[in-house]
């Protein structure tokens, strides 16, 4: 017995110092289980193992102190379907009961440390004492009476958590009677006196479960510290950075208000001697003036009408590639052509336009280049 009550003793103090330094602890009612188990009972010797074996229906009611301990109440009653050592059947529904109080150790916890979360399956270390009694009612024999006796238990549950309240377990164990029979007073564990017990197990946890807090670390605060401070600074270098790019766009956009509302300047250049050779080029074998080409006669129109004295010569090239005879004729159209556009589009006088068919071009390294009419202007006087 001394030895049982060292081993809780010790349990309970690693438990207690595994979990104390991860975990925040809940209040009074919370981790409070209540749960229904059923199963089998039989002696461990002395009797048939097998042909002994009754059932038994339990009930419990269990706190979680830390995520390794557990303590809990019990109550487990055998049914009364067999007699043990010849015995009649007791003229109650149950030949047996055992009421006791018991303590957990989760294995898993206490070796792996808690993981901040209910484990899927875990395993329990159980140990517990309480009153035994057993419901003879032989009347025939005086010396078998109704009786009580101390008895401790010893076990394992295997616990498969469903959920985070319900739970399902397998609960083998040992309860051994701690007495003899009737006058008998010895207190032992004597294999004759104890029986195995096979029990199933449903269970449901009220209120919250266990919360990890870091433990503190002055350390650690003065490293954020530095970061937020840090932050601070580049929040503040941010900000005076904003502010002088909106103080740049602020002038920038007073510029740009001021050139707005500038009243425009007309300058006009005083001395003018214009000297220019505009090029109106033509396509093979054509001497008709394409659309793409008419910003130049209009730039030599222009010209004209606003200089009334200029004068402009025109000089139409034929490129080397064909009959001579054809591309002779060809530069003198393609010279007449730009004449026409400006007599008969622009109203210019014919005597201000000379045209003349100057006949094959080599002025250009590019072949394609010589199908042109050079047009000179000239001030004039």
């Amino acid at each position: 017995m001394k030895k049982l009550t060292l081993s809780v003793l010790a349990m309970a103090a690693i438990a207690i110092g595994a979990s104390a330094q991860a975990v925040e602890r809940p209040g009074f009612f919370d981790n409070v289980s209540l749960g229904l188990d059923g199963g089998v009972t039989t002696p461990m010797r002395g009797q048939a193992f097998f042909g002994s074996m009754r059932g038994n229906v339990g009930l419990h009611v269990a706190k979680q102190i830390t995520p390794v301990l557990g303590l809990g109440v019990e109550g487990v009653f055998g049914i009364n379907t067999s007699s043990w050592e010849g015995y009649q059947h007791s003229s109650t529904a149950f030949d047996n009961s055992y009421v006791g109080v018991y303590g957990t150790a989760d294995l898993f916890n206490l070796f792996g440390g808690y993981k901040c979360a209910v484990r899927p399956f875990n395993i329990e270390a159980v140990l517990g004492a309480g009153w035994g009694h057993n419901y003879v009612n032989d009347m025939g024999r005086e010396d078998r009476p109704d009786y009580n006796y101390f008895a401790t238990k010893a076990g394992l549950n295997f616990n498969f958590n469903v959920t985070d309240r319900f739970t399902v377990s397998l609960k083998p164990y040992v309860l051994w009677n701690m007495a003899g029979d009737y006058d008998e007073s010895s207190v032992a564990y004597n294999i004759n006196k104890a029986t195995f017990n096979l029990m199933a197990g449903v269970s449901y946890r009220f209120g919250d479960g266990f919360d990890c807090v870091r433990p503190y670390d002055q350390g650690e605060v003065d490293a954020l510290n530095s970061q937020v401070n840090a932050l601070r600074g580049e929040v503040a270098a941010s900000t005076a950075a904003a502010q002088a790019w909106e103080t740049k766009a602020n002038g920038l956009a007073a510029e740009l208000q001021a050139c707005r509302d500038r009243k425009p300047e007309v300058i006009k250049e005083v001395t003018n001697n214009f000297s220019s050779v505009r090029f109106v080029f033509f396509r093979v074998g054509s001497h008709k003036v394409t659309a793409d080409q008419m910003p130049n006669v209009e730039m030599i129109a222009d010209y004209m009408k606003n200089h009334p004295k200029s004068t402009v010569t025109i000089k139409g090239y034929a490129s080397p590639e064909g009959n001579f005879e054809f591309n002779v004729k060809l530069a003198q159209n393609r010279a007449e052509a730009v004449k026409l556009l400006l007599t008969k589009r622009y109203h210019i006088a014919a005597d201000r336009i000379t045209a003349e068919g100057e006949g094959i071009g080599n002025m250009f390294e590019e072949e394609s280049w010589n199908r042109v009419s050079i047009c000179t202007l000239d001030e004039g006087k």
